[in-house]
């Protein structure tokens, strides 16, 4: 073998090397151009929801508090009166709480299964210990006369239905079903189903908003389309000028001007088109005007940008071909919009149903969307697992509506 075929054996091995080598250094350095954003949406985006969905279905209140109670309770049938062990578990559950804060958690906890537990767990709880080496029996007897009510099935009930650390309560009661003493799953009373009526007013109210920006936006877009780029680049400043000021200004500007006295109120009388103000505030309209006002510019923009990619002979064409133009208008050039109206509704129908401050200033009691209960669980009831529970209906409600969008997109690329 001569030194050229040696050489040239050796070279194309070496280039080979030196090409993955290369190759790797890319990959390298395209991820670490793109490691600081997946650690970023891992810190606030990924863990913070995982954490919602784990703390919709943890229970730790019961559990980790009066674990020899759930103990004693574990061969109960929940029909008959408890075992006295089960009393001498929970006064010695009650009595080695080292914090009043966790107690307070265990009473809140079981008070939303049954009133007045947070009385009767709190009261009991502040007259332990009881004297050292007293029986079973005696326990129950001093806990039976410093509160008779711990004789009622419905509270040790609670405590064995949470015994558990893990629970699907919440999200059951979200959608207005709950477990038995049994544990079945069964629907709650009608009296007291109030989530499914509130999901279906979410998303009735977020439909309406979608509909009046589509109707509201699609000519504006279609306008702005029209212009010369520097036209359209003044008036789209207009567009925006709603993302410059904070929802709760806006909010409160409707307020002054839906009022019984307000600005529009008095513009209608003196026009003579009303006798007495209209009721436009504390009700369904004025959180749909509100609400519509401040998502217009998310279904203008997706509008437009879809339709400046249209060409415009396309419509001259149609017309040219012996169509008329309102029929070429809704023949040729609203399809090609479809994606534009597909985007933007989706868009505004999804920060709708996530919408609190606009329906809590401008709405009745009969216009909160679920994530004022969310808020009112969170800062008010201090309930959790509730609030994450609601909070993953909304989450799996976008997730669906997303779903639907790209099946539907999807088929129309497909058909096209």
């Amino acid at each position: 073998m001569t030194v050229t075929t040696i050489t040239a054996a050796v070279i194309p091995g070496n280039l080979a090397a030196q090409l993955r080598r290369s190759q790797r250094r890319k990959k390298a350095f395209a991820i670490s151009l793109t490691l600081p954003l997946l650690i970023f949406l891992l810190a606030t985006f990924i863990v913070p929801i995982g954490a919602l969905l784990m703390r919709a279905v943890e229970n730790p209140e019961v559990a980790s508090t009066l674990s020899h109670t759930v103990a004693a309770l574990d061969k109960w049938d929940r029909t008959s009166h408890p075992p006295d062990a089960a009393y001498a578990a929970l006064a010695t559950d009650l009595a080695g709480i080292a914090e009043q804060s966790d107690a307070g958690g265990l009473a809140r906890r079981l008070n939303s299964e049954i009133s007045g537990a947070r009385s009767l767990i709190m009261s009991t709880y502040r007259a332990l210990p009881f004297d050292a080496g007293l029986t079973p029996a005696q326990v129950k007897a001093h806990m039976l006369e410093l509160d008779p009510r711990w004789e009622d099935l419905g509270y040790w009930q609670a405590i064995a239905k949470n015994g558990s650390r893990w629970t699907p309560d919440y999200l059951l009661a979200s959608v207005d079903m709950k477990r038995n003493i049994r544990g079945e799953i069964v629907n709650v009373d009608a009296d007291s189903a109030a989530f499914f009526k509130i999901l279906m007013r979410t998303f009735s109210v977020s439909g309406v908003v979608t509909v009046f920006c589509l109707l509201l936006g699609y000519p504006l877009a279609y306008w702005l389309s029209t212009l010369t780029p520097r036209q359209a680049n003044i008036l789209m400043i207009l567009v925006l000028v709603p993302f410059w000021t904070s929802v709760l200004v806006r909010s409160a500007a409707w307020i002054v001007l839906l009022q019984t006295n307000g600005v529009i109120n008095r513009f209608f009388m003196d026009l003579g088109l009303i006798n007495e103000p209209l009721p436009l505030l504390f009700n369904r309209i004025g959180v749909i005007i509100a609400m519509v006002h401040i998502l217009l510019p998310f279904m203008i923009l997706p509008l437009y940008s879809v339709m400046k990619s249209v060409p415009p002979t396309y419509l001259r064409a149609a017309v040219s071909l012996g169509s008329s133009p309102l029929a070429a208008f809704f023949r040729v050039y609203m399809p090609q919009t479809f994606p534009g109206m597909g985007a933007g509704g989706l868009l505004v129908f999804i920060l709708s149903i996530g919408y609190y401050v606009t329906p809590a200033l401008l709405g009745g009691p009969d216009d909160q969307m679920l994530s004022y209960y969310i808020a009112q669980y969170t800062n008010v009831n201090v309930n959790w697992g509730m609030a994450c529970a609601l909070g993953a209906v909304l989450l799996s409600a976008t997730l669906v509506l997303y779903a639907v969008y790209r099946r539907v997109v999807k088929s129309e690329l497909s058909l096209g």
